[in-house]
């Protein structure tokens, strides 16, 4: 545990000095920090994580404060690795993509500084067992991102975001915050363990506190129905923010309703049926509006809500095998979950690194103004196809074997005799199903649109001078990498993230089975042998094929390929669309041509988020409506408000004198 706590000093040492040092080496310093904690932190998690042992430190401050613990047991060092290493990459990725931002006027220094005072938070999240000091660097934590999101300040939508982020944020707070003052006020005790007798005792607490904990954590997560500030704030914040924020942050709200569930050990059917249904909900909606999206970073943000979606699918689906007592189905459902956290960060990390690569080389992420950038940019697009194979659960990468693990696991909770179960899992898995199939549809339009054809604006493609630098090219190819290797050779994998599953199965006499890993390592021979009988096919068709002669056909007229004549984003997924019109606000912009053979004519679509326009804007114009009454009471006379101040201490001193 000492080695944990030492690593911290490196994370705040390197904060530190990076306020000093130029804006050139600002970068570096935080990469070698980073690197030497993340080398440290890696001893004791790992040695956690692989033997299932607990680790726990305890710290006396004061008569107010108690003893703090700090704990490391297998689902804490399953996010310790997650956050150290994936935030690393995101640093060292940053060294190639600020370059662009150095020496013009803007906040490197305090970039720097917050970016790594969000992984230290991140960190002491997932370790602190105390809900007073839990509170507190979930707010730094949320403070730390929200600094990283306003870094373009300059920008008009760029600071909208970042307020609506905080705003959202401190949402989120005051969920959680209800959630410890109610678990205070039975226990008498801030500390984590002293909770568990009593939400095991008293299920209607219980039930309370797990749904206030929901919504809290939910928020951060971007669960639907408080997913608005996710569209927004990772398109505003650079790259490297946005993949670290998706990628890992948002993991955090998931370890909280994790850890919840941990107190509680046995949810309610009821619960669980309400979480395995926001779960499934959020997987639509996410990949839905993904998939209408013209932003790229933005159709990455709303597929994120749509993993999330697909991860608390696997904690409600674990949750039904707690609450009907069928622990291979809680194994399979905690086991899916936990290794699609890992692999969706994997994977989003992958494309919004492209994503930033893409935007860094040609200043736009509307994937209509791009088109042909495989030919300037290869690495990139092989890469990002590599992570949108992923991403849409295709063997043989990492996201088909953790939606294959929750698919199983739903398929044998439809052995269990429970009607009401049968119809649920059913529905789930044909909506599961749509889910893939919309998210094939949304990536190979983004992969598509974005690097193949003809560039369709010809300034933005000539912009584009060489491929990604090695800072920015080594991250990516790490993860396509670990992408293909999770999903040829998962029991290895699988294997570690039974460790972390078992502690929510605290079923009698219960073990880990082994069909699992069988399972597992039978994908593993067959992805073996589809890769070797590919391998054969390449060199039979290098070593014996024919020289193929090339020569002009009619063309009934076509003389040459006109960018105008391919397909938009739009266009591509219209007749998908079309049986799903209520689902959308749309909002379009046409310039009719005015005469029979016109020079020019416009028609752009913009889709609006259903609940951003008919809830979110309208409580927003309430709420200036009603605030509106009361600007005569900022009227910048001084003597106005010295009588404001009297007012209240009249009424201050009455109160006392009848109340004292």
């Amino acid at each position: 545990m000492t080695i944990y706590l030492i690593s911290f000093v490196f994370l705040l040492l390197g904060a530190i000095i990076s306020i000093f040092v130029k804006e050139r080496l600002k970068f570096k310093i935080c990469t070698i920090f980073a690197t030497i904690s993340s080398v440290l932190i890696s001893i004791p998690s790992s040695y956690v994580l692989f033997t299932g042992n607990v680790l726990q430190k305890n710290f006396y401050i004061s008569q107010f404060w108690g003893y703090i613990t700090l704990i490391i047991d297998p689902l804490s060092a399953f996010f310790i690795l997650l956050i150290s290493w994936m935030s690393l990459l995101g640093i060292f990725y940053s060294n190639g993509y600020m370059k662009a931002y150095l020496n013009k006027n803007l906040n490197i220094t305090s970039h720097c500084f917050f970016l790594l005072m969000l992984i230290v938070s991140m960190l002491l999240v997932v370790t602190i067992q105390n809900a007073l000091l839990f509170l507190i660097v979930w707010e730094i934590m949320s403070l730390s991102s929200f600094f990283l999101v306003i870094f373009e300040s300059e920008k008009k939508e760029v600071i909208s975001a970042g307020i609506k982020y905080l705003i959202y944020m401190h949402f989120s707070i005051i969920f959680i915050l209800a959630t410890f003052v109610l678990l205070n006020i039975h226990t008498g005790s801030l500390t984590f363990n002293d909770f568990i007798p009593v939400l095991q005792e008293n299920k209607s607490l219980a039930n309370i506190v797990f749904l206030l904990a929901l919504t809290g954590f939910g928020i951060k997560s971007g669960l639907i129905p408080f997913h608005n500030w996710l569209p927004d704030a990772h398109p505003a914040a650079p790259s490297h923010v946005s993949a670290i924020m998706s990628g890992v942050m948002i993991k955090t709200g998931i370890y909280g309703i994790l850890r919840i569930l941990f107190l509680i050990e046995t949810p309610s059917k009821c619960i669980a049926y309400t979480v395995f249904a926001i779960g499934l909900i959020s997987a639509l909606y996410g990949i839905l509006y993904a998939l209408v999206q013209k932003d790229l970073k933005k159709l990455l943000a709303y597929s994120s809500i749509e993993n999330i979606g697909i991860i608390v699918m696997g904690i409600g689906l674990g949750m039904f095998g707690l609450a009907y007592t069928q622990p291979h189905i809680a194994i399979l459902g905690f086991s899916g979950a936990i290794l699609h956290i890992f692999n969706h960060s994997i994977f989003k990390e992958l494309l919004f690194f492209a994503a930033g690569v893409i935007y860094n080389k040609t200043h736009t992420r509307d994937m209509e103004m791009l088109g042909g950038l495989i030919k300037k940019l290869p690495k990139v697009a092989s890469l990002f196809i590599i992570g949108s194979v992923a991403i849409s659960a295709l063997p043989p990468f990492n996201g088909f074997i953790s939606e294959f693990l929750i698919y199983f696991g739903m398929l044998k909770g439809m052995l269990n005799s429970d009607i009401n179960l049968l119809i649920t899992l059913t529905l789930a898995i044909a909506g599961l199903a749509m889910v893939g199939t919309m998210a094939l549809l949304t990536f190979t339009k983004a992969s598509g649109i974005t690097f193949l054809g003809q560039p369709r604006n010809d300034e933005i493609y000539n912009r584009i001078d060489c491929d990604a630098p090695a800072s920015m090219y080594i991250p990516m190819s790490i993860l396509a990498i670990l992408a293909l290797v999770i999903g040829m050779m998962p029991q290895f994998f699988v294997a570690v993230i039974l460790n972390v599953s078992n502690l929510f199965v605290k079923i009698n006499n219960y073990t880990i089975p082994t069909f699992v890993l069988s399972l597992m390592q039978f994908l593993s021979i067959c992805f073996l042998i589809l890769a070797f009988l590919i391998l054969i096919i390449f060199v039979a068709k290098t070593l014996f094929n024919k020289k193929i002669k090339f020569s002009s056909t009619w063309s009934c007229g076509y003389s040459q390929v006109n960018p105008h004549i391919q397909y938009t984003g739009s266009s591509y997924i219209s007749l998908f669309l079309t049986t799903l019109k209520p689902l959308f606000k749309r909002i379009t912009h046409i310039k009719k041509p005015k005469e029979l053979f016109p020079k020019e004519a416009h028609y752009e679509q913009d889709i609006e988020d259903i609940e951003e326009a008919y809830i979110v804007k309208p409580l927003l114009k309430w709420d200036e409506k009603i605030l509106s009454k009361f600007e005569r009471i900022q009227s910048g006379n001084i003597q106005q408000y010295i009588l404001y101040g009297l007012i209240f201490l009249v009424i201050s001193i009455i109160g006392l004198i009848l109340f004292g």
